[in-house]
């Protein structure tokens, strides 16, 4: 009884394009989970910064002090502090407008907290686009793989005045292994783009809920008469 063939003779057996689809999808999966484990990294990280940033602002702090403490960090202002960084920023200026009144200051607030809120939704989208791309066409190609195999192995029995299982057999097998390689490339990538698709969702309401809690302290501030004279802006050390 002959040895069964390992999946490098099946590779090795088959033809072409067959073996240049099955190094495509194999390309396609190490693309997959690399992207799987930085998309991950990402998003835990974007949660936790939001929490411990939601934390700080809700223990009291003063608004113009913990301003200073994320302009310090410069380009790695993301998530949260982002959308508080730009929000009290183009508050404390437009405040410091002659003629603005609490329409205008307000407008603006959230104006450029919308634009900041879509900044991070971008960086947190990267690449979920490949995942989902990755996870539709992997079956078809491997599909693909697998109707040539098929129809080439067909094509070689047509030559023979008697087919037996053990002609047609490994072709079959050749061809079938690339459906295979499709379906392990793409169900990983459905897995996690629909987890990370409701991460994403998640850590989005919490950015909203944020922008508007946030817009309501600021709004009443306005109402009160209760000007940022302690803005780091106003002292003139802008961001």
């Amino acid at each position: 009884m002959e040895a069964e063939l390992s999946f490098f003779d099946l590779f090795l057996e088959a033809s072409l394009v067959v073996q240049l689809v099955m190094i495509l999808l194999v390309l396609m999966s190490i693309l997959s989970w690399a992207l799987i484990f930085q998309r991950r990294k990402v998003l835990q990280q974007a949660e936790q910064e939001a929490h411990k940033f939601e934390e700080r602002f809700w223990s009291g702090v003063d608004l113009a002090k913990l301003y200073k403490e994320v302009s310090a960090k410069g380009k790695k202002i993301q998530g949260t502090e982002h959308l508080f960084h730009s929000g009290f920023r183009e508050f404390a200026r437009l405040r410091q407008v002659r003629n603005a009144d609490g329409v205008m200051v307000m407008a603006g607030t959230q104006r450029a907290m919308r634009v900041a809120h879509s900044r991070e939704m971008d960086r947190l989208e990267t690449h979920l686009s490949v995942l989902a791309t990755i996870g539709s066409i992997s079956p078809y190609v491997g599909l693909f793989g697998t109707v040539w195999g098929i129809m080439n192995a067909f094509i070689a029995l047509g030559s023979v005045q008697q087919a037996t299982l053990q002609m047609v057999a490994p072709g079959i097998a050749e061809a079938l292994v690339a459906t295979a390689m499709g379906l392990f490339a793409a169900i990983p990538a459905v897995i996690a783009y629909n987890k990370f698709s409701a991460q994403v969702g998640s850590i989005d309401g919490n950015y909203i809920n944020f922008a508007e809690e946030f817009t309501s302290i600021l709004q009443r501030q306005t109402m009160g008469g209760t000007a940022a004279t302690n803005s780091p802006l106003s002292q003139g050390q802008e961001a």
